[in-house]
C-alpha cells in the first residue's frame, strides 16, 4: 500500500498461496520468487551480499524479497554497480524477445554470423555476464528463458524519452501503435507484402519481413543508394531523424515501405528489427567483454618506492603538526554558512607554502582525522581538539596510519572546493557540501587496481582510469561543484575522485613515484607479497580488521621513517640545525624559542629578539634557556646567542602593559619619555597619567605589539600586577567526535548477519507457502489467518494429539505480525509450546496473540 507500481511487482513475484511453490521438481521457475526458491541458500545469500538494500529491514518471505528486488530504486542501485559487460547484456537483453534463449542472447552480442565468426571473448565472457545478472535477481530463468526483470528493461529499453545506450529504437510494434489500419496497408504493400485483414497481422507480416535475412536483402537491394546513406547514418543511433513536410525521395522511399515510421510530425525513427538487420544483428557497436588492462607507465625497486613513500609521509606529518600548530591560539573564524572563507584559505596555503587544493586537502584530512574542528563559542573559530594532543603522543608511524586510515573511509572531498553546489554557493574548506558518498570505494579501488601490478610499478593514469569506466559505467554521474585545476575538466566524478586519489596518496605517502608503498598494502588488506591479480582486483580482505590493518602498517612504515633525535647543532650565526625529526619535548620548546628559517632533510632554525621573547613571554628564564641550549646542543652555546639571551631578559618585562583600557607602567620615568616623545607612538595616543604610567586609548594586545614594534620588550601584567605568561598550546576545542562519512547505500552485511537473514526469509517463506487445508477465505500475501479464540484452542488441541503441524498467525508485543508454522507438543495455562519450523527451535506463543489458525496438508512420503 502507498507505493507506485506495487501490484505490477507483484504480478512478478507473487506465487499464489493455494498453489504451494507450484514449479514440482525440474520445472522452470515462472516468477522471480520461485527462482529465489529453487536458487538455495549460498544463492540467496549472494544476492542479499551484493544488494545489502533488500535488508533493510529482513524480507518476511521469498514473495516479499522478489517484490522488493524489483523496485526501481532497487534495479537502478543493481545496475549502478555492474561493469560495462554485465550491462551490456542487460541491455541486449531488454530489447530481445521476452524470454530471450541463450543462443539469441549470445546472437545480439556476437552477431548473427553473417560474414564474421563469433568473438571468441564474448562467447567465454557471456556465461559468466549472465550468471553476475541471476546472481543479484536482475534475470531470472533457465538458459532456454531468461527473463529480465520488467522495471530493469523499462530502464533499459529504448525510449524517446531514454535512448537507450544500443542506439536502437523502438520496435516496429512499438512505432506503429496508434497508426491508422490504412497507412498500416500501405506500407505492407509498397514493402511487396500481401494485405492482411487486420492491424495485428499488419504489424506481424512487417516484422517477420525486417527479421527474415533473405527477403531484409531483397527489398535493400532495390534502394536507392541515398536512402542506403540515410540508413547508415541512423543504422548505429540515435535512430531519429528529422523530415520536412515533404521530404526528400530516399526519404520517402524508406518511410513507404516501414523502414522509417512515424514518431511525430516531423520525427521519424529506424525500427528496431530493420536496424539490427543492418547491424548484422548485433545490440552493440562495440561490446566489451574484456577489462582494460591496467598498465604499468614506470618500474622502480620496491624499496625505492618504500623510502619514497616514507620520505612524503615524514612530510605529511610535518606538515599537519605545522598546520596545527599554527592555529594553536585559534585558527581562524568559522563562516556564518559554514567553512573557511577563501582568504584564509590562502593565507594557510602561504604559511604552509602550498597551493590553495592541496591546503585544502590538509585542512579536510586533519578534520576527518578528528584533529581540528570548531570551538563552538559565540564567535566560532577552528582550533586542534583534545586528541590532537593525544594524536602527539603515538611514534610517528602510527600517527600516519591514523591519518591514512581516515582518508581512506573519508567521504569528504577536498577537491571539490572553489566549486559550486547545486544551488551555486561556492564550496568552502571544511564547509558543508563535500561528501561525495563514492569516493571511498573509487580510493580504494584505485588503490586495489595499482596492488594488481607488480610491486614498484606505477600504473599508466589514462589505462588505470579506463579500466574504472568499465568496471561502473553508470556511477560517472556529472560531476558537481568541480573544482579548479586539470580535474575540472573531467565531465565524469568518478574519473575526479581517481585523479585526486592518485594526487592525494602521493601527497600522503600511501604510494611513492606513484607506486603502491608495502605500508599501504598491509592498511588495505592486502597481500605484502606480489597479490595475485584476482585478489587485488576485487580488495578482498585477508581477515583482518581495521585497527590490525593500521597497526600492521604502521609496523611496517616505522622502519623506513627516520629516528627522531634529541640534540641540534648550534652556530655562531645564530641559527640551529637539527639534523633529523627532534624528539616532541626538545621540538616543542625550540618551536617558541626559535623560528624555522627553512625545512628539509635537516631543519634550520633561526633565533632573534622575538623569539627570544616568546620563550620569555612562556615563562622561561634567562637561565632556563641558557641550560636547555647546553643540555640539547652538540656544539657549544655561541657567545653571540648567549648574548642576545642575555640582552632580551634583561629588557625583557621593563614596560609593564595591563588593562585601563590599557596602560604602561615603568619604574624608569625617562623610559616613558621616550616613548612619548617618539613619533611611532602616535597611533597608540599615549597619556602621562603619572610620572611611571601611561595610559593608551588601544587595547592592550595592539599596545603590546605596538611597543615590540618600536623595539621595546613590554610584559602583560594581571589586575594584581603579576606578569601573565602565554604558553603556545594553550587553546582547545571541546571534545569533537571526527566527521561520519557519509554512507553510498546500507553497509554490506557480514556473514552472521547474511547467514540470520537467509534463515529468517527461508522459515518465514516456509510458512507463506504452506498449503493449508480446506483454505475456504484464500488470504492476500502477507495476510494472517483469522479463527475465533475456541477454534484456535480446538486446532491447536488436536494437533498436539495427533504431533501435526499447523499454520499460525502470530503478532508480538510490538505489534509485528508473522507467519509461523510450528508443531505442538502442549497446551496449557493460555500458552502453546511446539517446535516452530520457521525458527529452527522450540518455542512457546501466548494462545491470546495468535490470530488464527489451520492446519496443513500432510507430505507424501
Amino acid at each position: 500500500m502507498g507505493i507506485g507500481g506495487i501490484g505490477e511487482l507483484d504480478r512478478e513475484a507473487h506465487v499464489p498461496k493455494e498453489t504451494g511453490v507450484g514449479t514440482g521438481a525440474g520445472a522452470a521457475p515462472r516468477t522471480l520468487a520461485e527462482a529465489l526458491r529453487a536458487g538455495g541458500d549460498e544463492g540467496l545469500a549472494a544476492l542479499l551480499r551484493a544488494r545489502p538494500d533488500l535488508l533493510s529491514p529482513v524480507p518476511n518471505d521469498l514473495t516479499q524479497l522478489a517484490t522488493r528486488a524489483g523496485t526501481r530504486g532497487s534495479v537502478v542501485r543493481a545496475l549502478e554497480r555492474l561493469d560495462r559487460f554485465a550491462l551490456q547484456t542487460a541491455e541486449a537483453l531488454a530489447v530481445a524477445p521476452d524470454p530471450a534463449p541463450y543462443p539469441v542472447l549470445l546472437a545480439l552480442l556476437t552477431g548473427d554470423g553473417t560474414g564474421a565468426a563469433i568473438d571468441p571473448d564474448i562467447e567465454a565472457a557471456l556465461p559468466r555476464a549472465v550468471a553476475v545478472l541471476r546472481e543479484q535477481a536482475l534475470v531470472w530463468g533457465d538458459d532456454e528463458r531468461l527473463r529480465l526483470v520488467r522495471t530493469a528493461r523499462e530502464l533499459l529499453a529504448p525510449s524517446p524519452q531514454h535512448p537507450s545506450p544500443t542506439g536502437l529504437g523502438p520496435s516496429v510494434a512499438e512505432a506503429t501503435a496508434g497508426m491508422s489500419p490504412g497507412r498500416l496497408q500501405e506500407i505492407i504493400a509498397n514493402a511487396g507484402l500481401p494485405a492482411t485483414h487486420d492491424p495485428v497481422s499488419a504489424v506481424a507480416a512487417l516484422t517477420e519481413l525486417f527479421t527474415d535475412r533473405t527477403r531484409m536483402a531483397a527489398l535493400l537491394d532495390t534502394a536507392p543508394p541515398d536512402a542506403l546513406a540515410v540508413l547508415d547514418r541512423l543504422v548505429w543511433g540515435p535512430p531519429y531523424g528529422e523530415v520536412t513536410a515533404d521530404p526528400a525521395p530516399p526519404v520517402r522511399w524508406l518511410r513507404d515501405r516501414g523502414l522509417l515510421l512515424p514518431v511525430s510530425t516531423r520525427t521519424v525513427v529506424l525500427p528496431r528489427e530493420a536496424a539490427l538487420h543492418l547491424r548484422g544483428g548485433r545490440a552493440h557497436r562495440a561490446p566489451e567483454p574484456v577489462a582494460p588492462a591496467v598498465t604499468a607507465a614506470r618500474e622502480y625497486r620496491p624499496q625505492v618506492v618504500d623510502n619514497a613513500a616514507a620520505g612524503q609521509a615524514h612530510t605529511a606529518l610535518a606538515t599537519v603538526e605545522e598546520l596545527l600548530k599554527s592555529w594553536d591560539q585559534g585558527g581562524p573564524q568559522v563562516l556564518r554558512a559554514g567553512g573557511l572563507a577563501v582568504r584564509d584559505l590562502k593565507r594557510t596555503a602561504a604559511a604552509l607554502d602550498v597551493s590553495e587544493p592541496t591546503a585544502a586537502f590538509w585542512l579536510e584530512l586533519v578534520h576527518g582525522a578528528g584533529l581540528l574542528a570548531s570551538d563552538g563559542e559565540a564567535d566560532e573559530r577552528y582550533a586542534p581538539t583534545p586528541a590532537y594532543d593525544d594524536w602527539l603522543d603515538l611514534p610517528p608511524a602510527e600517527r600516519w596510519a591514523g591519518l591514512a586510515a581516515a582518508w581512506l573511509a573519508a567521504t569528504r572531498t577536498p577537491g571539490v572546493v572553489g566549486g559550486q553546489d547545486a544551488k551555486g554557493r561556492t564550496l568552502s574548506a571544511l564547509g558543508p557540501g563535500l561528501d561525495r558518498a563514492q569516493a571511498p570505494e573509487v580510493r580504494r579501488r584505485v588503490l586495489a587496481l595499482q596492488a594488481a601490478l607488480p610491486p614498484g610499478a606505477a600504473a599508466d593514469r589514462e589505462a588505470l582510469l579506463a579500466r574504472l569506466r568499465w568496471d561502473r559505467p553508470l556511477r560517472g554521474a556529472a560531476a558537481e561543484g568541480q573544482g579548479s585545476g586539470a580535474g575540472a575538466a573531467l565531465a565524469d566524478l568518478r574519473e575526479q575522485l581517481a585523479v585526486w586519489t592518485l594526487d592525494e596518496a602521493e601527497l600522503l605517502g600511501i604510494t611513492g613515484r606513484g607506486a603502491l608503498a608495502t605500508p599501504a598494502r598491509a592498511l588495505l588488506n592486502l597481500p605484502l607479497a606480489e597479490a595475485a591479480a584476482d585478489d587485488a582486483l576485487q580488495g578482498h580482505s585477508h581477515d583482518c580488521e581495521p585497527s590490525v590493518a593500521a597497526s600492521r602498517a604502521a609496523t611496517l612504515l616505522a622502519p623506513l621513517l627516520p629516528e627522531a633525535v634529541d640534540h641540534v647543532l648550534l652556530q655562531a650565526d645564530l641559527t640551529a640545525v637539527a639534523p633529523g625529526p627532534l624528539r616532541r619535548p626538545l621540538a616543542d620548546t625550540l618551536a617558541v624559542l626559535a623560528d624555522v628559517e627553512s625545512k628539509g632533510g635537516a631543519t634550520v632554525y633561526r633565533f632573534t629578539p622575538a623569539s627570544v621573547r616568546r620563550a620569555l613571554d612562556a615563562g622561561r628564564s634567562a637561565s632556563d634557556l641558557q641550560d636547555f641550549l647546553t643540555a640539547h646542543s652538540r656544539t657549544p652555546v655561541p657567545q653571540p646567542l648567549s648574548y642576545l639571551i642575555d640582552d632580551v631578559a634583561r629588557r625583557h618585562g621593563h614596560l609593564r602593559v595591563g588593562a585601563a583600557s590599557a596602560y604602561v607602567r615603568c619604574d624608569d620615568d625617562t623610559v616613558l619619555g621616550e616613548i612619548l616623545a617618539d613619533r611611532r607612538a602616535a597611533a597608540l595616543r599615549l597619556r602621562r597619567l603619572a610620572p611611571t604610567v601611561l595610559a593608551a586609548q588601544a587595547d592592550p594586545a595592539s599596545l603590546l605589539e605596538g611597543l615590540r614594534a618600536m623595539g621595546y620588550a613590554p610584559a602583560a601584567e594581571s589586575a594584581e600586577g603579576d606578569v601573565l605568561i602565554t604558553r603556545a598550546d594553550a587553546y582547545r576545542t571541546p571534545p569533537r567526535t571526527a566527521p561520519a562519512p557519509v554512507p553510498d547505500g546500507p553497509p554490506a552485511p557480514d556473514a552472521t548477519l547474511l547467514k540470520a537473514a537467509v534463515r529468517a526469509i527461508r522459515a518465514g517463506d516456509h510458512a507463506a507457502t504452506a498449503v493449508r487445508k480446506d483454505p475456504t477465505t484464500p488470504l492476500a500475501p502477507g495476510q494472517l489467518p483469522r479463527t475465533t479464540p475456541a477454534d484456535t484452542l480446538a486446532t491447536v488441541q488436536a494437533a498436539a494429539l495427533t504431533g501435526s503441524a499447523v499454520w499460525i498467525g502470530y503478532v508480538n508485543a510490538e505489534g509485528a505480525a508473522s507467519q509461523r508454522v510450528i508443531a505442538p507438543v502442549r497446551v496449557e495455562g493460555g500458552f502453546v509450546t511446539g517446535y516452530d519450523h520457521t525458527a529452527d527451535e522450540v518455542r512457546t506463543y501466548p494462545l491470546h496473540r495468535i490470530t488464527g489458525v489451520a492446519e496443513l496438508v500432510e507430505e507424501d512420503g
